[in-house]
């Protein structure tokens, strides 16, 4: 994919000195470096998912146009970003073989079947793609406490909410076409929210324990416990009423009524998106 021209990047990674990296204070987090791990595997995983976004939006240039020059090179470099990283604090992790091996499985998963049946609610599902990765983002900035990291995800956290908002703009480009109710909607937004817990994650760290703990492989209890402790740190750094806000919006509901809903909605978000 070639990046175009004209599209300035907001940050550049290559701008970021990783040499400042605190490699004694990072490495004591390894649950959170295991984490990182995992976005990043998503992250990198971004060209496969522009090329069938473009192929479902084919005949629209404004979205293609914004996925290829705009879009894909943002969340590629998130990957490249979290994968220097690691780099710097991990060098003896093998994160290309790793990513390999995730890679051939999650590919499986992307495919042009799983998306919405209509335009309006497959972008409704990729706000609630953006929802996640800006909470997961903001709630590891919070948890760090070394500074590069922080400058990174501070970063990936606001090109995600960027990123949110031409999903949520194209999502009502759509549906002033689709004419899709809120009932519509809460289908895709939950739909969405039951593949994030069931597949993505799961297949990153999956394949992140197994290149960093190959005695572990077949000892599922013990990556299980692992798991739980790494959606622990995340939850107690999880800015539920963030996630909420962001997930309601294409609700459009009265402020009345999201002012009864928002509570229980946090905590059910605060559940699903980090188990």
């Amino acid at each position: 994919m070639t990046i175009d021209s004209k599209h300035v990047m907001p940050w550049r990674i290559e701008d970021i000195d990783l040499t400042r990296i605190d490699r004694k204070r990072a490495a004591a987090n390894e649950d959170l470096l295991l984490l990182l791990c995992a976005a990043s595997f998503i992250e990198s995983g971004t060209d496969l998912y522009t090329s069938n976004l473009t192929a479902y939006f084919d005949g629209d240039p404004e979205v293609s146009a914004w996925l290829n020059r705009e879009w894909e090179p943002e969340e590629l470099q998130h990957g490249r970003a979290l994968k220097a990283y690691i780099a710097h604090v991990w060098p003896e992790f093998d994160w290309d073989t790793a990513f390999r091996n995730f890679f051939d499985e999650y590919s499986k998963t992307c495919s042009l079947e799983e998306f919405e049946k209509t335009r309006a609610l497959e972008m409704v599902a990729r706000c609630v793609v953006e929802t996640g990765t800006a909470t997961l983002y903001r709630a590891i900035n919070e948890c760090s406490d070394e500074p590069v990291l922080k400058e990174i995800t501070d970063h990936i956290r606001s090109d995600e909410v960027r990123h949110y908002k031409h999903f949520f703009k194209y999502f009502k480009k759509y549906n002033l076409i689709e004419g899709n109710g809120r009932l519509a909607v809460l289908g895709a937004l939950l739909r969405r929210v039951i593949e994030i817990k069931s597949e993505d994650s799961e297949i990153a760290l999956r394949h992140v324990f197994a290149i960093r703990y190959p005695e572990r492989v077949h000892d599922s209890a013990y990556n299980r416990e692992r798991v739980a402790r790494i959606s622990s740190l995340v939850k107690r750094n999880l800015s539920a009423d963030m996630c909420v806000k962001m997930l309601l919006k294409p609700l459009d509901i009265p402020a009345r009524i999201q002012s009864g809903v928002h509570y229980p909605l946090a905590k059910v978000a605060q559940h699903v998106f980090f188990r």
